[in-house]
């Protein structure tokens, strides 16, 4: 990932509404939602919607595809994976122990503040 891509993701992240909807998105899955399920759940304008989509697709977090007349929306993960390892490619200066809590994180387990998993 380069350095401009990364700031183009985190800028469509760090807006609250757009957040949101990433977030609902990942929990929705390969199942995607709506436009209109998107806005009923966040209780967001369609017009309003409409303008965050698309900072999220631009920014490559979030695909759309067609499914007949409505069009579904899915988060990419690929895309925030990519971004995650962007981040923490240097991650603790050769200590690689120091990001053992993250690495759990993204396994599913539990770490403590020292780093016990």
């Amino acid at each position: 990932m380069e350095k401009e891509d990364a700031l183009n993701a985190l800028a469509a992240l760090g807006q609250e509404t757009r957040l949101d909807v990433f977030r609902l998105l990942v929990k929705a899955g390969k199942e995607g939602m709506t436009a209109g399920a998107i806005s009923d759940a966040l209780e967001v304008r369609p017009n309003t919607l409409s303008t965050h989509l698309g900072a999220l697709s631009r920014s490559g977090l979030v695909h759309a595809e067609r499914d007949g007349r409505s069009i579904c929306y899915r988060a990419d993960l690929q895309t925030m994976q990519v971004l995650v390892t962007y981040l923490l490619q240097d991650c603790c200066g050769g200590n690689p122990e120091l990001c053992a809590p993250i690495a759990s994180i993204a396994a599913g387990k539990i770490c403590d503040t020292e780093g016990s998993c």
